[in-house]
């Protein structure tokens, strides 16, 4: 890094943060500072297993246009992780109840927009949270239904070997999910395991779940306007899984968008959207949160 480009770095304060949730768990959070023009707060609302740094460049980046943004790791990754996830107790959806809906909190306590960007079970999150009427907009990437079904025939069948063989042997060795163990993210505690084993056999995830009903509701009550793209080379969630997630967002005004990487550069695949080669597609989220009419609470 040349010496302009390291001051440039340099102008971007991150600041740590003991975030609490909702129950009262302490959560590991990272805010970056908008430079400039304040246009508004960010939430980086992350996938499954995946830890608060890997969307480094994409808050420095959101920021340097005037965004202030906020990171977290959920209960049981990264920095907000118990010293052994072995008997750890918690539900998957304890990350968008306590968790994410601390954020919201938190950010909602300042007079300006509040926007939102998921990935993955991020923008599944958007219709869990209590508090998303604080929410200005939402923009997705990479959110789907989880079911192999809606997957090419190929990652399908090493889909299923993985939920039928693989993991279950893990787990029982381990007592909880060593993901980490096949090079795929963070470990996972037992019950984000169990509730997303039972919620991929569905085709509609957890809506499908007879157990889950009352989420029908929730996700009809969300009014916020949201833009849920996904890109037609994401083995986990192309297109097809998307829309079979969104249908229960019957009320919220919704974009849909289908991504193709641009010619040359790098496949997104899942994990692509966040990683630097993606810029160009961060300047178009954060162009179209931008665009939808701001309210502030």
């Amino acid at each position: 890094m040349n010496t302009m480009a390291a001051a440039f770095a340099e102008s971007i304060q991150r600041q740590d943060i003991a975030l609490i949730a909702r129950d009262g768990y302490p959560l590991s959070a990272k805010r970056y500072g908008a430079a400039g023009v304040v246009k508004g707060n960010l939430i980086m609302a992350g996938a499954t297993g995946v830890q608060q740094r890997f969307y480094r460049r994409f808050a420095e980046h959101a920021a340097r246009q005037g965004f202030h943004v906020l990171t977290l790791d959920y209960r049981g990754i990264g920095e907000s992780k118990p010293a052994s996830l072995k008997g750890f107790e918690m539900s998957y959806l304890d990350w968008a109840y306590q968790d994410l809906a601390a954020a919201v909190d938190l950010l909602s306590q300042e007079a300006l927009p509040l926007y939102w960007v998921g990935h993955s079970f991020g923008g599944h999150a958007i219709g869990l949270l209590p508090n998303h009427p604080a929410l200005t907009a939402c923009y997705t990437l990479g959110s789907g239904a989880g079911w192999s079904g809606w997957m090419s025939r190929t990652e399908a069948w090493k889909i299923r070997l993985m939920w039928t063989f693989v993991l279950p042997v893990i787990v029982a060795r381990k007592g909880y999910m060593a993901w980490s163990m096949l090079g795929m993210g963070d470990d996972l505690p037992l019950g984000v395991y169990n509730d997303w084993k039972r919620w991929c056999k569905f085709p509609h995830y957890y809506f499908d779940d007879p157990e889950m009903s009352h989420l029908h509701a929730l996700y009809a009550e969300v009014t916020t306007p949201c833009v849920f793209a996904t890109s037609v080379d994401d083995p986990w969630a192309p297109p097809r899984s998307r829309d079979a997630f969104v249908k229960a967002m019957v009320n919220a005004p919704l974009t849909l968008l289908d991504l193709q990487p641009p010619a040359g550069s790098k496949p997104y695949g899942h994990m692509g959207y966040f990683r630097e080669s993606a810029k160009p597609l961060w300047d178009e989220v954060l162009d179209w949160l931008q665009s939808v009419p701001a309210h502030t609470t």
